[in-house]
């Protein structure tokens, strides 16, 4: 059985941590990878999201458990568009925000793969402003007045600092800092831009602490967009559909939806619930120039399980093999504290339980919670504003995808998806 052989191929060192975490947290639910899931128990998904839109909590999802290569549960809820009355279908295209981060991350790996680019390359090898780049450390005048001293980096800013959130590059929209004033009043959104102005911007403007010291969600991978420009002499959307979403059959995944006749398949979350707090209002229905590394990207369920089989599978899809054995294994491992010194920020997203590896959460342990929260340890993860998640479960040879558009009701719903999945396996 498949499950069983990958189950086998993880480092002794994981399954050794699984057992002791079960054994020091008897909270802690381990599942062997011959656990089955109850088709009774999956129905309480079906329950809770057709509640949820009876109930006016969101206009509608869909939900996709993917185990051993065949669909174990697929099903969409409620209305593309509540508006227009639009019935939700796997033809849905969403707004994925911040799951464009896995994206990026992947097509510059795939460069790092090709051997032109290097994870200890300094970012100025390939964008020479941020060879000037600053930190930002907030002092007081002799009044009391907050006011940034300007001090020179330790060391430069690398390709790694950019892939781990650890680049001192903050986003302005959340958390008070004269920094973080500086980005959410530094226009990056400017109409007519593009990635080689917006890292140009970026790179005068200070970073908020020195790079390799604390994970700062922000806008780093931005900037690696703009490197995988320069080292492929192509747009990023250009590349990453050649090297990745061509190849992978993702053929509705892009940064706008170009044919109007498609615009009936945009999910739109309800009109009280269309404020998606990331300081960005791109347009699905309008082209842009700018194709951020850190959002943007406009995909359906089905390309996005394209993209998540590839990363259950170690990086391999149906015979074509996209990142190196040792390049997975490297994105996957933790790279916060204490592995490599990046410390945990105020604003630590991946969460209780969750390292960070390159673009994604990775469960590094039951977490402080009690009890933890369902899993594996080993499972990479991530979400979006606008309410998308998936997480991927090599342990159980399963990915789960939750596509819908409510950014006020996705921090209640992701955790409940997650626990009524694991609660399914018996």
């Amino acid at each position: 059985m498949r499950s069983r052989r990958i189950w086998s191929l993880l480092p002794a060192a994981m399954i050794a941590l699984t057992a002791s975490a079960a054994v020091a947290d008897g909270a802690m639910r381990i599942y062997p990878p011959d656990a089955v899931l109850s088709p009774q128990r999956l129905e309480r998904i079906t329950d809770f999201f057709n509640n949820e839109v009876a109930t006016g909590k969101i206009s509608g999802a869909i939900v996709l458990i993917q185990r051993r290569g065949k669909q174990a549960y697929f099903k969409s809820f409620g209305k593309i568009d509540a508006t227009t009355g639009e019935p939700m279908t796997p033809e849905a295209i969403f707004r994925i925000f911040s799951m464009t981060k896995p994206v990026t991350s992947v097509a510059a790996m795939l460069l790092v793969d090709d051997g032109k680019l290097k994870l200890d390359d300094p970012v100025s090898k390939y964008i020479p402003s941020f060879a000037d780049a600053k930190v930002g450390v907030e002092t007081k005048t002799e009044n009391g007045d907050p006011v940034l001293k300007l001090v020179p980096l330790e060391r430069p800013i690398t390709i790694e600092d950019l892939l781990r959130q650890s680049a001192g590059i903050p986003y302005g929209f959340y958390g008070k800092s004269l920094v973080r004033s500086a980005y959410n009043n530094a226009d990056l959104y400017v109409e007519g831009t593009d990635n080689a102005a917006v890292a140009e911007k970026i790179a005068r403007l200070p970073l908020a602490e020195q790079p390799g010291t604390l994970w700062d969600y922000g806008h780093s991978l931005d900037v690696l967009a703009r490197v995988i420009e320069v080292v492929s002499g192509k747009s990023l959307y250009a590349f990453e559909k050649e090297r990745l979403f061509d190849p992978l059959g993702m053929k509705d995944t892009s940064y706008y939806v170009a044919d109007p006749s498609q615009y009936r398949r945009i999910a739109e979350p309800l009109p009280s619930d269309s404020n998606f707090r990331t300081g960005n209002s791109r347009n699905p229905r309008v082209f842009s120039k700018w194709e951020p590394g850190t959002s943007g990207l406009l995909t359906t369920i089905g390309d996005y399980s394209r993209f998540a089989q590839m990363l259950l599978n170690g990086g391999e899809l149906d015979g074509r093999r996209y990142l190196k054995p040792e390049t997975f294994a490297t994105m996957t491992a933790n790279h916060i504290a204490p592995a490599t010194g990046v410390k945990r920020g105020s604003y630590y997203f991946p969460g209780d339980g969750f390292g960070y590896g390159l673009g994604f959460g990775v469960r590094t342990e039951p977490g402080n919670a009690t009890p933890p929260p369902p899993g594996s340890l080993g499972e990479i993860k991530w979400d979006g504003a606008g309410g998308t998640y998936f997480w991927v479960d090599r342990a159980q040879d399963m990915f789960v995808i939750l596509m819908m558009q409510s950014p006020s009701e996705k921090g209640r719903i992701q955790p409940a998806l997650k626990a009524m999945v694991y609660d399914a396996l018996e």
